[in-house]
């Protein structure tokens, strides 16, 4: 029997992003699921649902704005499927994604993929793909409570496990996916799925919290470093991060499933015909 699987998806004021991955969704090859999106106290985007009617759409809107983490919790707690789905709001799953994910967790708890980043522009409320690069590291769960090189959207996971680790941290907030990995791979087994079915949008001028350097931040490195017990973490550029010895020879072969065209959604089509 195919398992139910519910897309948790968290959004706030990114309606043309939000419409670009209902698309993706939409052009899914596995139709036994639900999509979950979190209206995180942001503009109203019923009309982007109802442009595609062929989905399972479950709406929930937020009266005030209570932060990207509990909105995952509140989406989780409201799922009904057996398998449980994370994607951000401005990231996209290619065709072939919720599919092999599927088949890949039949032996084991939770399975992420590997992405590729796109940087953009945005022309006509379309982004644009200037440029891409493979994000593929082997998973190492000693190396990871160095640098984190998983990417939630797209991770797939049994419901159960929040049966026994309860729900996503506010109190690391940018880390909470950090946070979770690290406690979901104490307990329950993980795979790393060598495909690159997931685009992970990056924007130099956009507001992507791996930008974001503050003292806010380093004081949410500092809690997640507290309670896993992970000594002093650098803070540094992502980019940066990415040649550092320890990181690079962790570097993995990946499939690569992209043709590198947009996703043009149904908002856009309607908006700029």
């Amino acid at each position: 029997m195919r398992p139910f699987v519910s897309v948790v998806v968290p959004t706030y004021n990114r309606l043309y992003p939000l419409a670009e991955l209902l698309e993706s969704l939409n052009r899914q090859t596995y139709r036994y699921f639900e999509v979950i999106v979190v209206n995180d106290g942001g503009e109203r985007v019923d009309d982007i649902v109802a442009l595609y009617p062929e989905l399972r759409v479950h709406l929930i809107h937020c009266r005030d704005n209570v932060g990207h983490v509990e909105a995952r919790n509140i989406g989780v707690k409201a799922a009904k499927g057996e398998l449980i789905m994370l994607c951000d709001d401005d990231d996209i799953l290619l065709p072939c994604h919720i599919e092999q994910m599927v088949a890949e967790i039949a032996d084991v708890d939770f399975v992420y993929s590997d992405v590729e980043i796109f940087h953009y522009r945005i022309e006509n409320g379309q982004r644009i793909p200037t440029d891409r690069f493979l994000f593929a590291y082997e998973y190492d769960r000693e190396a990871m409570r160095r640098f984190s090189t998983y990417v939630p959207s797209g991770s797939l996971y049994r419901k159960s496990i929040h049966d026994h680790l309860g729900y996503f941290d506010p109190n690391v907030h940018h880390y909470w996916d950090w946070d979770f990995f690290l406690r979901v791979s104490e307990a329950f087994r993980i795979k790393r799925v060598a495909v690159a079915s997931v685009l992970y949008a990056f924007s130099n001028d956009g507001d992507n919290l791996s930008r974001q350097m503050s003292d806010k931040r380093q004081m949410y490195l500092n809690r997640l470093s507290e309670k896993h017990g992970l000594g002093n973490l650098p803070m540094k550029n992502f980019w940066l991060l990415l040649d550092e010895p320890e990181v690079k020879k962790r570097r993995a072969k990946s499939k690569i499933v992209w043709d590198g065209t947009p996703i043009i959604s149904r908002l856009c089509r309607l908006k700029h015909v």
